[in-house]
């Protein structure tokens, strides 16, 4: 892949030659960028055509999270620099780490106690003090994704259905924290040692803790390996039992049923979203095309937690 006509501002920001650079797969809303230079080996996170949820952090509140977990101990890689707009588009530098990323890949053979060093990792961001991120907002999350829904204009009974049966069913909540937003497999870096790095904070906001322990739990992370229903890598109990050790906050794991049905519902939501970037034109791309169809996977997945219920 030839320079992106933007390299030449990057490396003014970084104040050091780039020697290569290349656009990695994946990633719905943002780009990465693995990036050679004198500085050393980084990744750029840069913004793309759009954003999955209305509620999502810009790039600068993004990577203040971020220094803000890794001066808390989390394991996340090493911020560098918020660099600002990077042709037109806001962009920030972190050290690159090295291990797979890939669900589908880790679910296949997850290294041991995995489970357990994520409620570690989820306990250490959970203790962030809010006032340290003080643009961080909390929200109704029932109300935030039937305003989501509205927006799509196209009926989707399933999922409407799904947040009426959230609202009559709420849960007594508990204290809002610091949380990840998409605190899953897929935003875990893993080594052969386990766990190395936490990814992609941008939809980090104040909320009950059990949104971010539930949100592993929605079939559509635990990537084929359903016997597994933590993500695909591990049994609920001990991450439960981990979680109350470092925090304290005692979470069985029968309340997160209404949980599972939320997650459920947000990734509809979420999915739906992405897919009108194609279908406006904003980001022509058959990835996105392809989110819109699978939305009726969580549909279907929702109304089966329902019923169980």
């Amino acid at each position: 892949m030839s320079r992106p006509d933007w390299a030449s501002e990057l490396e003014e920001r970084l104040g050091a030659p780039v020697r290569s650079m290349r656009l990695l797969a994946g990633g719905a809303s943002k780009e990465a960028w693995d990036v050679d230079s004198e500085t050393g080996r980084l990744i750029v996170r840069r913004a793309a055509g759009g954003v999955i949820h209305s509620d999502t952090l810009s790039l600068e509140h993004e990577f203040a999270v971020l220094k803000a977990a890794f001066e808390a101990g989390v394991s996340v890689p090493r911020p560098v620099a918020y660099l600002g707009s990077l042709g037109e588009r806001a962009a920030f530098a972190m050290e690159r780490v090295e291990g797979e990323t890939i669900g589908r890949r880790i679910v296949k053979a997850p290294p041991r106690g995995l489970e357990t060093q994520l409620a570690d990792q989820l306990a250490a961001i959970h203790a962030i003090p809010p006032a340290r991120l003080p643009f961080l907002r909390a929200s109704d999350p029932v109300e935030r994704l039937r305003g989501e829904l509205d927006s799509v204009e196209e009926p989707h009974p399933a999922i409407e259905y799904g947040l009426r049966w959230l609202d009559e069913r709420r849960p007594v909540p508990l204290p809002d924290v610091v949380t990840h937003g998409d605190f899953r497999i897929g935003n875990v870096v893993v080594g052969p040692g386990g766990l190395v790095a936490l990814l992609d904070w941008e939809f980090a906001h104040l909320a009950d803790p059990r949104e971010d322990l539930s949100w592993p739990l929605v079939r559509a992370w635990r990537f084929g390996a359903d016997g597994l229903r933590l993500g695909g890598v591990g049994d609920l109990e001990p991450y439960l039992e981990r979680y109350r050790e470092r925090t304290g906050v005692v979470v069985v794991g029968e309340e997160l049923h209404w949980w599972e049905v939320l997650g459920n519902a947000k990734w509809a939501v979420g999915a739906l979203t992405q897919s009108r970037r194609h279908l406006n034109g904003l980001e022509r791309s058959v990835e996105l095309a392809v989110l819109g169809r699978i939305a009726a996977e969580m549909e279907y997945e929702l109304l089966d937690l329902i019923e169980a219920a």
